[in-house]
């Protein structure tokens, strides 16, 4: 029975000696799980709002495309109505949004997203980050330079535009 006392007292006190142990490595296993949620946390958000720089990239770009598309439809009902193929186009920077019949000469209006119908107008709806600038020069009597060019501030102060341009020409007869 002595052996066995002198047993439990080695043992309890090799158990006294390790206890600390425990804790710190518990502490420490804590401390990297919570390093590593955090990094989760931090690329998650970095990721979220780099999506809506990325969204208001690709927004942007189809706004500026529009823009030249607006030109086109203009000089397409010229042509229709049997008016000069540039009739109403000069020299300066405009706006006009889908609606347009003419270009209005450019104010720096903040384009308004339309929630129901899900466009883009300078009419109704939210005011949106997004300016569009029409840009025409006229060269010469066959071809009209035109840039549309959309502006917007994204998320954190960046500054960003899209700028297209498309050269047309006197091609109907």
């Amino acid at each position: 029975m002595i052996k066995r006392k002198i047993f439990i007292f080695n043992f309890n006190l090799k158990n006294k000696a390790n206890r600390g142990y425990l804790l710190i490595e518990s502490m420490i296993g804590i401390s990297i799980a919570v390093v590593g949620i955090l990094g989760i946390l931090s690329l998650i958000s970095r990721s979220v709002s780099l999506n809506r720089v990325v969204g208001d990239q690709f927004t942007g770009a189809y706004l500026a495309a529009e823009g030249i598309e607006i030109v086109k439809n203009l000089i397409g009902a010229n042509i229709i109505n049997r008016r000069p193929w540039n009739s109403g186009f000069m020299d300066g920077d405009f706006e006009a949004d889908y609606l347009s019949m003419f270009l209005d000469s450019g104010r720096n209006r903040r384009l308004l997203f339309d929630s129901t119908s899900r466009l883009y107008s300078y009419q109704t709806g939210s005011p949106t980050n997004f300016i569009r600038t029409i840009k025409i020069e006229l060269i010469g009597s066959g071809e009209i330079k035109v840039n549309s060019v959309v502006r917007w501030t994204s998320r954190g102060g960046g500054e960003f535009e899209a700028n297209l341009e498309n050269h047309f020409f006197n091609w109907y007869p």
